[in-house]
């Protein structure tokens, strides 16, 4: 068993490193995962790499298994799989997703960790944190059949909120984005695609996860009489401008919060955590979702490749992160 593993810090604002950080034996209850596979989500990811969690989200945007503390150093990520070597033996062998951050191997207790499907390759199961972020905006937001709906913003989550909505029976979906190259996604996904100058309007539900002012008061254009936005971005330290005027109020639309950190109340009584992750893991047995992997690189080349992503100079939805036996 290993003493040592590797793990990806950032040691400032903007900057990451990689560590050598102890592993200690496992417990009765606990597991001792290798990591085969993380992921780099482009959006909060490269926030909290930036320095961008504002002071007073601290303590609520902490990561399950995060150490040190924002801005700087600190240990951050939760998009992680890798195979159970040491542990129960129900466990023992599985591979498994768990809410970690980019480490060779990891000693957690066996209730964090979720076995991941035989019909779900290890290399798609890295979405499972995004795709259960859709799945609990999609309880909150509580589409029908038969609704017209928008998904602004053609980022990680957006997308995978669209690829879910691919599955509703009646329902019209359309994603919608600046970059005109989303639209390769969309068609992956199997869900229209349009430009925002050229969205569909009258929409019962819009839902926005853009990140940007632009893309929040389209989303109110695009909503039909009393219909209502699912605000999934999150802008961290930006102050963000909202056009309530006009015809906000006769129109009697409604913005509505969406976010993770709880299971929807819609749900909260009869499903937990795990059973909303399991969900998500069960979803990812669809191929299409492989289209939202945009990237790759080895475990060795995060502190290089991280600036990348926050700058937007390396384009990506999920970069997935690639470990070798020998790490660690």
């Amino acid at each position: 068993m290993p003493r040592v593993a590797c793990a990806f810090w950032l040691s400032v604002s903007g900057q990451g490193e990689i560590r050598t950080v102890p592993v200690p034996e496992p417990r009765d209850g606990e597991v001792l995962v290798r990591t085969v596979c993380s992921g780099v989500s482009r959006g909060t990811e490269t926030l909290v790499f930036r320095g961008g969690v504002p002071e007073s989200q601290h303590t609520v945007m902490r990561a399950p298994f995060q150490e040190g503390d924002f801005p700087a150093p600190v240990k951050y990520g939760y998009l992680n799989v890798g195979v159970v070597e040491q542990g129960p033996s129900a466990l023992l062998g599985r591979t498994v997703f768990c809410l970690y951050p980019h480490q060779t191997h990891y000693v957690v207790p066996a209730s964090a960790v979720t076995p991941v499907p035989d019909s779900v390759p290890a290399s798609r199961a890295v979405l499972a944190g995004t795709v259960e972020t859709a799945v609990n905006a999609l309880w909150d937001a509580a589409p029908l059949v038969g609704d017209r709906i928008a998904v602004v913003g053609a980022g990680m989550v957006g997308c995978s909120v669209a690829a879910v909505l691919a599955r509703f029976p009646g329902v019209r979906v359309q994603l919608v984005d600046a970059d005109p190259a989303r639209a390769t996604t969309a068609e992956a996904l199997g869900v229209d695609f349009a430009l925002p100058q050229d969205a569909l309007g009258d929409c019962d539900l819009v839902v926005h996860a853009s990140a940007s002012e632009q893309g929040l008061a389209r989303s109110l254009e695009l909503l039909a009489p009393e219909g209502t936005v699912i605000e999934l971005s999150w802008y961290g330290d930006r102050q963000v401008s909202l056009p309530l005027g006009e015809a906000f109020h006769s129109r009697r639309l409604v913005v509505r919060s969406s976010q993770v950190g709880a299971v929807s109340p819609a749900r909260r009584a009869r499903r937990t955590f795990a059973d909303r992750l399991a969900l998500a893991l069960d979803l990812l047995a669809d191929p299409a979702f492989d289209a939202l992997i945009t990237g790759e690189s080895a475990f060795e080349d995060l502190p290089r490749v991280m600036p990348r992503l926050a700058s937007g100079d390396l384009p990506a939805l999920c970069h997935r992160i690639r470990y070798t036996p020998a790490d660690g």
